[in-house]
């Protein structure tokens, strides 16, 4: 408790003290300590007072990696991208630029929110992996692409199928389409071919007479798509009963 209560009241000292040496000096001892909330209050202070000096460079890197380190990401990211807009020639641009683009990853929501931070961050990442190719951070920076990738999908997906949900058929072929068309590597396809096949057929029984023709084939025709795709899919057997439906659903057509 003792130690705990000197090591505030040094804080508080070089807090309020001209004495910027006094600031670097314990700034430092608590970053190297790992009390990165503490470090952050004395380089907040010292960036103003080394603002345009040599010094600046290392303070404002320690500074947004000290933000980082407290989870506040979004402060951290703008840190980081003052640092390599400032120092693009510095040593540690490399390392800056990356961790501007895992603070965006940091603040990127689960995927049934809005994604505009996610994308935001699939944008810092994409401009790390240009900027250096031969990076030993790759790795991680196209895992973190990758993740933030399938999250956009997902939600993509979700959105389309909510058409479905609602009993707005048409709509729901047309946006998962749309996602397919604009995901064309994603691992939700099978699913997407499935639910759309899904609304066509439900789409296609309840049609009125002048246009039901056209959509049973066009089920149908999505029926054979999804088989030739996935003949081995999870959602085959509701598929097959399904084209069952419209194959009766054709007979009866023909006969009338």
């Amino acid at each position: 408790m003792l130690m705990f209560f000197v090591g505030c009241s040094d804080l508080q000292k070089a807090l309020k003290s001209d004495d910027i040496t006094l600031k670097n000096d314990l700034a430092q001892e608590l970053y190297e300590q790992g009390k990165f909330r503490k470090a952050a209050q004395l380089y907040a202070q010292l960036k103003e007072k080394y603002r345009g000096k040599p010094q600046a460079e290392r303070i404002v890197f320690f500074y947004a990696n000290s933000l980082l380190n407290t989870k506040n990401y979004i402060l951290a990211a703008y840190e980081f991208e003052t640092f390599v807009k400032a120092y693009p020639k510095s040593q540690k641009a490399d390392e800056a630029y990356f961790l501007m683009a895992f603070s965006h990853y940091k603040t990127s929501p689960n995927f049934s929110l809005d994604q505009a931070d996610t994308y935001e961050a699939l944008d810092k990442i994409q401009e790390f992996i240009n900027r250096y190719p031969a990076s030993e951070r790759m790795a991680e920076a196209n895992a973190m692409a990758k993740e933030l990738r399938e999250k956009t999908e997902k939600k993509g997906f979700e959105n389309a199928k909510q058409f479905n949900t609602i009993r707005d058929y048409k709509a729901s072929i047309t946006a998962l389409d749309n996602f397919i068309a604009d995901n064309p590597g994603t691992t939700y396809r099978e699913g997407a071919l499935f639910v759309q096949f899904s609304a066509a057929t439900t789409l296609a029984i309840n049609s009125v007479l002048y246009k039901k023709e056209n959509r049973l084939q066009d089920a149908q025709s999505k029926f054979e798509n999804f088989k030739r795709l996935y003949p081995d899919s999870d959602h085959m057997p509701d598929a097959v009963e399904m084209m069952k439906d419209i194959e009766e659903e054709i007979r009866t057509f023909a006969s009338n």
